[in-house]
């Protein structure tokens, strides 16, 4: 299933599927097709969203991740 990044909910992961828009500001802060992300929180009313990839906590707002698509995976049993 895809979803935004904006939309995973808390401690859903998925991997990246694609970044629209510019790429640049995301590939600084290390978030590209094909990484794993995992939502760590999101505050309410268009607050920043944090992810996890690897070991690095990754703050961004929400427009921002809006435009990368994730394709989520199952958690794991």
């Amino acid at each position: 299933m895809k979803k935004r990044l904006c939309d995973l909910a808390s401690g859903e992961t998925g991997i990246i599927d694609a970044i629209h828009g510019p790429v640049h500001d995301l590939m600084c802060l290390g978030l590209r097709a094909g990484k794993a992300v995992k939502m760590v929180t999101k505050q309410p009313a268009k607050g920043p969203v944090v992810v996890l990839s690897g070991e690095v906590e990754i703050a961004m707002g929400v427009g921002t991740a809006e435009r990368v698509d994730v394709i989520v995976t199952p958690p794991e049993a």
